[in-house]
């Protein structure tokens, strides 16, 4: 992942979170971190990691939303235990459950199944944004902690 920052720069962070967000198993967190020694706006690079892992995760709902019809969804494909899991963390926590879309394993499909039960998109896009972009701060407020970045 790295490797997509350092030859395309903030596109390459864009669609490395954009892959690590879709049910792809991929982490944005190293693609983020390389862009930090060289030199790359911390501002930029937590807005356009938010965004390209907030598309990602819009690209689940879709597929969620729309199944077999949705052009990607023979790409992107959960198992049923994993959808169980999500859909059941859901309905337990309701629309706040999108802030931990961030979330390895659950967070992926999280978003599969808000599409699915049809949540409002702009309720979607609050907490899902919201979600992406806080932990993208609260990870380079931690590197900063270990090796001041701003």
């Amino acid at each position: 992942m790295a490797f997509l920052t350092t030859t395309l720069g903030y596109l390459g962070l864009f669609i490395a979170s954009f892959l690590a967000a879709s049910l792809v198993p991929m982490s944005s967190e190293v693609a983020l971190l390389a862009m930090l020694p060289l030199g790359y706006n911390v501002w930029g690079v937590v807005l356009v990691a938010t965004a390209g892992n907030y598309v990602g995760a819009l690209t689940n709902y879709f597929v969620g939303k729309w199944g077999a019809d949705f052009f990607l969804s023979r790409y992107i494909t959960i198992k049923p235990e994993t959808w169980a899991r999500a859909e059941a963390f859901y309905q337990r926590w309701g629309r706040i459950a999108l802030f931990f879309s961030w979330v390895p394993i659950i967070g992926d499909p999280l978003t599969a199944v808000a599409g699915a039960l049809h949540v409002n998109l702009r309720t979607f896009t609050f907490w899902v944004a919201l979600g992406k972009f806080t932990r993208y701060l609260v990870l380079l407020a931690l590197v900063h902690q270990v090796t001041p970045i701003w």
